[in-house]
């Protein structure tokens, strides 16, 4: 209903069969041990999708999951929006093979979202966006990603971070966790810290060719490139400002903030942002050991599992934060 409040009303994820686990990893790279990957990125495992598997297969079995799980009646959603970096087609939508595959009203809308790390929450804002203006009353917001299908098979770095889920969120007038003000920002100069080159309509065909950086990192312009130390920086530089605004927008303080589910890149980038914003160790949430850098769909997961463990109560306030590929950077308050 038009100017009404806005909630997340249920999540579930879907997590691909798949299990690349730190011994895996430490087979192909002998000098990458279980144990050195654990301390370094906090991740223990992480799930691959199979060879045809796809965000929208993911994005579909996580839809599946919301409907059973939270008894929900399919027949409410009136709008769907993925958020994948890796669909199924350049064209059509993949929002719109998941209106038909997941039985769902004609009348629904559905569009795709490309955006990475922020890519939640960026959703979330679109899908309020969307209920305050009376476009929509229930919004399916579904964040998928298959980066495993990206990476180079010599790229042990992104290998240790990355894992494949999907996760889907209902977005209602009413639920639990109601969605309060935004901080939405872009700094499109680092584009090429967190890129994937040739495919699209830049630049087409590909060059089957890898070299590596002054820092050793591997450059393979088919694959997924990561500048790791850009990527950090520019995290250290605006997260915490992100964190400033929040609270100045939704007029909260530091301490008013039970908890905070940030992305969960790695566990190196999360132990420095709690130490820059001086966060109580305890507010802040972890959840990658078993499921890796999941891009869009961390936050949801963390989220599910936050609530799970119960560190989520009546009266609890949350900061979300995303940030990364763009780069971009979103955040929420939401209250419980």
């Amino acid at each position: 209903m038009k100017g009404s409040e806005v909630y997340i009303r249920a999540i579930s994820y879907y997590l691909p069969e798949e299990i690349v686990t730190n011994e895996d990893v430490g087979r192909l790279f002998p000098e990458w041990t279980a144990a050195k990957v654990a301390a370094k990125v906090g991740i223990l495992q992480r799930h691959h999708s199979a060879e045809g598997e796809t965000s929208s297969d993911m994005a579909y079995n996580a839809a599946e999951k919301l409907f059973t799980e939270h008894c929900i009646d399919r027949s409410e959603i009136d709008f769907i929006i993925l958020c994948t970096q890796s669909p199924d087609y350049f064209l059509p939508t993949s929002a719109c093979i998941l209106q038909n595959r997941l039985g769902l009203n004609k009348e629904t809308g559905a569009f795709d979202l490309n955006l990475g790390c922020s890519g939640f929450v960026y959703g979330l804002a679109v899908a309020k966006g969307l209920i305050f203006a009376g476009v929509a009353q229930n919004v399916l917001l579904l964040t998928a990603e298959t980066y495993s299908k990206y990476l180079h098979p010599q790229d042990k770095g992104n290998l240790t971070l990355f894992g494949d889920a999907a996760a889907a969120t209902l977005i209602s007038s009413e639920g639990k966790g109601r969605i309060d003000e935004f901080s939405l920002g872009t700094d499109g100069s680092g584009y090429d810290k967190l890129i994937v080159r040739n495919g699209a309509s830049r630049n087409r065909k590909p060059e089957n060719v890898t070299t590596r950086d002054e820092e050793g990192n591997l450059i393979a312009p088919d694959n997924l490139f990561m500048n790791g130390a850009g990527i950090f920086s520019f995290t250290m530089k605006w997260v915490p400002k992100l964190v400033e605004d929040l609270l100045i927008k939704n007029k909260l303080v530091k301490e008013d903030i039970d908890l905070f589910v940030f992305h969960q890149a790695n566990k190196y980038m999360l132990e420095n942002l709690v130490k820059k914003i001086k966060v109580d160790p305890e507010k802040f949430f972890y959840y990658l050991e078993d499921v890796g850098n999941t891009v869009s769909s961390t936050i949801p997961i963390a989220l599910y599992e936050a609530n799970k463990a119960g560190k989520i109560r009546n009266g609890s306030k949350v900061i979300l934060a995303g940030f990364g590929v763009g780069l971009s950077w979103a955040g929420v308050v939401l209250q419980f």
